[in-house]
């Protein structure tokens, strides 16, 4: 099968650039040499870039595409919840084997669509080319008002470490995923936070509107990975109590296909979760939930630069990052 890059071009245009879902930060979109953006008065960009790779970050057989292109602009977007921001546009760089330029492309598309529409966060260009696997690659621009946006590196010792959600969920679900002999669908809602996860937009923006938050950043290569990357940047340590973690399915489920919550809480990756510090004194005024997503204090910060685990027979651990590292795999 023969097909033009523009015949490609023209097809994402129809499905993803439409003028009217385009921002008003976008003042001229897909169709010319480069867009236009537009900041906003009062406002500083925010923006990041995340690559998913077939065989790295998903699986021909086993993930389909709709999910993939929900994904893709999910992980990225979370990055700018990460930091209490608004998705603006995005930038999709794409390339396809010819075999996956007919359905496979049309059903990418629409999950990417559905994502772009949920986010609220049009696309605004790209590029395009030929290659034997798929690449994907996706570059958010986002906003926050001036001065305002949440760093790694606010902790300050004696705060209390949170997180949103359930830890470990998306790991299992990839589990269950990769024991499953089809490309599973997303009845399962393990699976479900795997193939399709939910960015904490609102969570973010509200933390930095309400300034609750002292230092924030998104759980995705893994807590363990993640936090001493947060403690690191604000030249602090941590203690985590292993008891508070909030475990996939309270724990049942991993422990029904050998699993063991704690390491899959600890070390799982792709939960997309936030993780953020809160003084003593504003913890008091935090709810036990927003918007349905559980919120816990899982450890303290504290000054010196070791993070270690506090485990329920007193005895303590460094936390060994055991999270998602390509160059480790």
């Amino acid at each position: 099968m023969r097909v033009r890059e523009t015949e490609l071009v023209e097809k994402i245009h129809r499905v993803l650039g439409r003028r009217h879902e385009t921002s008003r930060e976008v003042r001229l979109g897909m169709g010319d040499d480069a867009a236009l953006f537009r900041a906003r008065e009062g406002q500083e960009i925010i923006l990041t870039c995340d690559w998913f790779l077939e065989g790295t970050h998903f699986l021909r057989d086993k993930h389909r595409p709709l999910s993939v292109g929900w994904k893709c602009l999910a992980r990225a977007v979370s990055d700018i919840a990460a930091m209490g921001g608004v998705p603006r546009c995005f930038l999709l760089s794409l390339a396809l084997p010819v075999s996956h330029t007919g359905r496979w492309l049309d059903e990418f598309l629409t999950g990417l669509r559905r994502a772009s529409r949920k986010f609220r966060c049009p696309l605004a260009g790209g590029d395009t080319t030929r290659r034997n696997e798929v690449l994907i690659s996706v570059t958010v621009a986002g906003d926050a008002p001036a001065d305002s946006a949440m760093l790694r590196s606010g902790a300050r010792p004696g705060e209390l470490v949170y997180v949103s959600g359930r830890l470990g969920e998306a790991d299992l679900g990839l589990q269950l995923l990769k024991r499953s002999k089809t490309a599973a669908k997303s009845a399962n809602p393990l699976i479900r936070k795997h193939l399709y996860p939910e960015p904490r937009l609102a969570l973010g923006q509200w933390l930095a509107q309400k300034r609750l938050a002292t230092a924030m950043m998104d759980i995705s290569d893994g807590l363990s990975s993640d936090l001493p990357r947060l403690c690191a940047a604000g030249g602090v340590g941590a203690w985590l109590e292993s008891a508070r973690i909030p475990q996939a399915g309270d724990g049942d489920i991993a422990r029904k296909y050998g699993l063991d919550p704690l390491e899959l809480a600890l070390h799982g990756g792709d939960d997309y979760e936030l993780l953020f510090t809160v003084p003593p004194h504003k913890a008091k005024v935090l709810p036990k939930s927003f918007r349905g997503v559980m919120l816990t204090p899982v450890g303290r910060i504290t000054k010196g630069p070791n993070v270690v685990v506090g485990e329920e027979n007193g005895r303590e651990r460094p936390l060994v990052a055991g999270g998602w590292d390509p160059f480790q795999r």
